[in-house]
């Protein structure tokens, strides 16, 4: 895909994999959408990027609630034709900065599938009218290779609850919704990857992992979704490789499962 003149939003672009994503993209001639919670760490790129004759604006949004995520939805509607690319990419990982414990959002709901897979899920659906726009929509979900199951007797995880646990049931809910966005939208390319293994960024070493990888790993791995003219639609990637994922995003009982739940919780 050349470029030049695209539009590209990039959540959680202000720090880690999303940012070197966001600064690479908008080298290549992109228009890039800055995402992020950070408004000095998202005006700071900014001016990188356009202090370097690319083109960025910043929108800012806690996608620890959905109302944020809804204001950010109609900003980007409001100021914005075509939308070329969505890389929805922002997280938190299993553990934060306090330590592992339970956290919830602002509406309520466990914190990791709150921030990792509805705000995303319902910011796409959101901007699905400015996608159907362009002739070469794509949609990037950041996802991971740590997968579990969802218990729908209890997706917010009130029993049992662990980091790791909420973690892999949020990014196993990323790939569900790709695996249906894909089926369901036409002339869309809708893909999700497991970027890198534990990348030197604040999520790994908030959980004290040392790194295995650089975010520029992940990244490449990234951009290979977001430009190749190889890649169709619908897989889940493990970095470049097409891959398995865990087998419940295959069941379809499931996906319509967590569909309905999601269409309930975002009031879509």
């Amino acid at each position: 895909m050349d470029l030049e003149g695209k539009t590209i939003l990039v959540t959680g672009s202000t720090d880690g994999v999303g940012r070197w994503v966001a600064g690479m993209l908008a080298a290549a001639g992109a228009t890039v959408l800055v995402h992020g919670r950070n408004r000095d760490r998202g005006e700071k790129l900014v001016a990188d990027i356009l202090g370097a004759g690319g083109k960025a604006r910043f929108y800012p949004a806690d996608f620890a609630s959905l109302d944020e995520v809804r204001g950010l939805a109609k900003t980007i509607q409001g100021e914005h034709g075509p939308l070329d690319v969505i890389v929805n990419n922002a997280g938190v990982g299993g553990a934060s900065a306090k330590g592992v414990f339970r956290e919830t959002s602002r509406d309520g709901h466990e914190l990791r599938f709150a921030v990792n897979y509805l705000a995303g899920f319902l910011l796409t659906r959101l901007l699905l009218p400015l996608l159907m726009q362009s002739p070469s929509a794509g949609i990037v979900n950041v996802a991971s290779v740590g997968q579990e199951a969802i218990d729908f007797e209890d997706v917010m995880l009130t029993r049992g609850y662990s980091g790791q646990r909420a973690y892999c049931q949020s990014k196993l809910a990323q790939v569900m919704f790709t695996f249906d966005l894909a089926e369901e939208l036409k002339g869309v390319r809708v893909n999700c990857l497991h970027p890198a293994t534990y990348m030197d960024t604040t999520m790994v070493r908030q959980a004290g992992i040392a790194p295995a990888s650089l975010v520029e790993d992940g990244g490449r791995s990234i951009l290979n979704l977001v430009v190749s003219k190889d890649v169709k639609t619908g897989g889940y990637y493990d970095r470049t490789r097409l891959a398995r994922a865990n087998r419940q995003a295959y069941d379809r009982t499931a996906r319509q499962r967590l569909r309905d739940l999601s269409y309930a919780i975002t009031s879509l």
